[in-house]
């Protein structure tokens, strides 16, 4: 797993960002979604790093990387403020315009990096996800009852934090491998999945964790609606991929008629598996973004 990568702390303006990186040619940055770490693109940045310079973060308030300071309207875990941050972990790096993917939380991240940053995203692609901004405007029962998480996290501190803190446990078998992790034969090794169970045990993730989710009922909800009501839309070459028997076609139908409206150039399709079909399908992944880095 990550054979020939590098670990590097790259400091950037609000604090240090764990990274593997290897390979060279066109850069590539690959972010990660909840509640999990940069380990869950393990099969698709040794594939990619093949012919590309991949670089796999930690997500600012997960694993390595730093945690954001707490401020009462959660901007600092906005995902363009997390843009920002990842933007410069590349700059750093010496990567002035790279692609980015993204999975889940971390696909909300790239695809916000894409309208914020279009001078320097060469190509983006976001899986499993539609934009925050559709979410809660479409909210519905079905959603309420599928995607119950996103209102539960969003509460105020500190009453998600204690509620997951006082059965860890129980919140990951009960939710996050309901979800669909560990469910691909031959794909989670025992370690693999006690590495994502263990992320619970650390109080300063499960706060990241809400807060995350408290900026995407708020800031970053207002940022998706700023950019619909003007008109800005994502110009890179853009992939979208989905759980083909997941929530997202059951709640929207047609995944890329929601994100037509936001893109232009998107392209995409439905994939076996589950919610983590990066893990689950690394090969069937790795070729989708090799198919849209080589046209970017």
């Amino acid at each position: 797993m990550f054979d020939g990568f590098d670990e590097r702390l790259i400091v950037v303006d609000r604090g240090p960002v764990f990274a593997r990186t290897a390979g060279t040619g066109p850069p590539v940055l690959l972010l990660h979604g909840y509640p999990q770490t940069h380990v869950m693109w393990r099969g698709v940045a040794d594939a990619l790093a093949a012919t590309h310079t991949v670089v796999v973060p930690d997500l600012p308030g997960y694993g390595r990387s730093f945690r954001p300071e707490t401020v009462a309207d959660h901007a600092t875990y906005a995902k363009r403020t997390l843009g920002r941050d990842l933007q410069q972990l590349m700059a750093a790096l010496g990567h002035e315009r790279f692609a980015v993917a993204g999975h889940d939380r971390g696909g909300r991240i790239a695809y916000r990096m894409a309208l914020d940053l279009p001078d320097r995203i060469t190509a983006v692609a976001a899986f499993d996800v539609v934009p925050t901004g559709e979410v809660w405007a479409r909210a519905d029962a079905r959603l309420a009852l599928t995607y119950w998480h996103w209102a539960f996290l969003a509460q105020p501190a500190p009453l998600p934090e204690d509620l997951i803190s006082a059965n860890p446990g129980a919140f990951f078998d009960l939710h996050v491998r309901a979800l669909g992790l560990g469910r691909a034969a031959g794909r989670y090794p025992p370690e693999l999945l006690e590495h994502y169970r263990s992320i619970l045990d650390d109080p300063s993730v499960v706060h990241g964790i809400c807060e995350d989710y408290r900026a995407g009922a708020g800031v970053d909800r207002e940022h998706d609606d700023a950019d619909a009501a003007a008109g800005r839309r994502i110009t890179a070459p853009f992939l979208v991929l989905w759980s083909r028997t997941g929530a997202l076609p059951k709640l929207y139908g047609d995944v890329l008629e929601v994100w037509r409206p936001w893109a232009p150039d998107v392209t995409g399709h439905g994939v076996d598996g589950s919610h983590f079909l990066v893990e689950d399908q690394p090969e069937v992944v790795a070729d989708a973004l090799r198919a849209l880095l080589d046209g970017a």
